[in-house]
This record gives structure tokens, sequence and C-alpha cells, in this order.
């Protein structure tokens, strides 16, 4: 098909990837303007844009397309369908139109349940034993199309949000192409209202660990904000990220040191406790907890939220 591409992340890139692969036309790729990035803050071109330059496809990148003259360039494309995916801008119905196909989706959770910007996050946080991804013929709603296919896969009990995205790109991936190659046997399925959870996208507000909160839903949170943006604790009035933790019994007041005895490092929750297991410490690497203990001066009964 001659195809064009929204998608801005890594997740999108894949796809993209896999459609030229295919042996797919891509006529133009959307993706969002060039960020500040790294330790310089220079401006660092999109996962997807440095896909489609690599193919020598051309690239646009406009800051919205609410404005009908920001559509001139996608009204200039004879395409057969548009392809979204983490694509992180709204698309007007008047483009969703323009395909003669339309525009389908690649979405990285099993929907109805968790349409919106977290999906990966949301369902490693809320305990789900399985996600996946569904591809959708889009319409003016926030992940409310028809579905064409869905696949789903298990969540490990050690998988993070990076771990658990890197598998659903492979899949995403995989399922675009074949929705397309049997797209003519494909019948739409409306998304039943029984079921349907919203996935709010991940805020930095919601790093700081709470450590009231039962052991095994703060270990959930560590891996669904792995790598962002980190779960964080006070420790000795630095914050230090968490990145692995596991629960074990214990029973104290939230955020007391139960147990730092040079290779344990275990805090007391609402509920049983959490032995931390890969740590950082600002400006550092992630550490075994058994090193970063060498570092600092922790004892029992010390608490992590309001440190001695």
């Amino acid at each position: 098909m001659d195809l064009i591409f929204a998608g801005t992340p890594v997740f999108a890139a894949r796809a993209l990837e896999a459609l030229i692969e295919a042996g797919h036309t891509i006529k133009l790729v959307l993706t969002q303007p060039d960020r500040p990035a790294g330790r310089g803050m220079q401006l660092q071109a999109s996962a997807v844009k440095q896909v489609a330059l690599q193919h020598d496809i051309p690239v646009y990148q406009p800051e919205k397309l609410r404005d009908p003259a920001t559509h001139e360039p996608l009204r200039a494309i004879t395409a057969d369908c548009m392809i979204v995916a983490a694509y992180g801008i709204i698309l007007p119905q008047a483009v969703l139109d323009m395909p003669r196909l339309g525009c389908l989706n690649i979405h990285a959770s099993l929907l109805p349940r968790w349409r919106g910007a977290a999906p990966i996050q949301r369902a490693i946080e809320a305990g789900d034993s399985r996600t996946g991804t569904t591809i959708m013929q889009m319409d003016a709603g926030l992940d409310t199309g028809a579905m064409l296919l869905k696949e789903s896969l298990s969540i490990q009990p050690d998988d993070t949000a990076a771990t658990l995205h890197d598998k659903l790109a492979e899949q995403g991936a995989e399922l675009i192409v074949r929705a397309l190659e049997g797209y003519a046997g494909l019948t739409p399925q409306p998304q039943p209202a029984e079921g349907a959870t919203y996935a709010a996208k991940i805020t930095k507000a919601e790093a700081l660990i709470d450590w009231s909160l039962p052991a095994v839903e703060i270990e959930r949170r560590i891996r669904a904000f792995d790598p962002f943006p980190g779960a964080v604790t006070e420790c000795q009035g630095t914050q230090v990220k968490v990145w692995r933790a596991a629960v074990v019994a214990g029973e104290a007041v939230p955020g007391t040191v139960l147990v730092a005895d040079g290779q344990q490092l275990i805090i007391a929750c609402g509920t049983q406790a959490l032995s931390l297991l890969i740590v950082q410490k600002p400006g550092s690497k992630r550490l075994h907890v058994s090193d970063f203990l060498r570092g600092v001066s922790l004892v029992a009964g010390q608490s992590l939220t309001n440190p001695a």
C-alpha cells in the first residue's frame, strides 16, 4: 500500500521499520518537532524521524494539526491508509478522513482497557497479568475506534515499563503488517463499553514513593516507572531512585528502616515490607543495594521519609 506514517518514539519507529521491510511505500512521515535532549539539551530528532531519514522518506513536523493550513502537505499525498503509533498529536476528523482507508492506530493494550497515553505503565501498576496490542480504526474519540486485530501477551513478574515496551513494540510491528496484508478480510469490531479504563500520562509528581501503600503496590509502581520517571524516596536528605525491589515480611511505621546490614535494605510499608535491590543516587549509576550501603550510614529504626 501507499502509506502515511505518524509516530514519534522508539515504539513507533519499530512499526515504521516493519512496514518498510514488508514492502509498503511510505510517502510521508509525520513526527513531533525536534526536542532538546541530553545533558547539552541539543535538539534531537525523534526515533521515527531518524528511521525516515535513513530511508529518504519525506518528514513533516507540525506542532499541531488544528489549523486547516497545516493539512496541506497531507492533502498533497494520495495514500491508501495512515498508520498512527504513539504520535502524541491529536488528529482532527479532516485528517482522519483523508486516506482512502482512513487511519489505523497501533495501541499497546487490549482495548477497551487502558485507553490513553500510558497503557504500558498503567497495566504494570495495576497488577494486570496480561496486556497486548490492538490495531484500531481511528475515530475522533480517545482510542475508541473499532478494533481490527488484537493479540495478547503475559506480563511477567519482573517486567518493567522498559522491557514490556520492547515486547509490545515488536508485537505491534508484526500486527500492523498482518492487518494490512489481510485488511480486506478484517471485520471491524466496536469496542465494548464494559471494561473501559483510562491510562493517564505518567507525571514526575507520581515518582515519590508513598511508603504507607502496601508493599506489593509500591513494587509494581517501581517497575511501572522504570525508566521514567523512576520511583524516588528521601534518604538522609537526598533523593534516591529505586529501580528494583522485592516484597518481604516485615512490619513497622511505614518508611522505617527494618534492616540495613550492608547486604540488605528493608523498608516497612503499609502492609509487609520491601527489600530494595537496585538503587541510584543523583549523578551516579544504578547500584546494587550492597554497593549503595557502603556510602551511607543507615541503621534500623531510621525513617526514609524523615531522616535522623
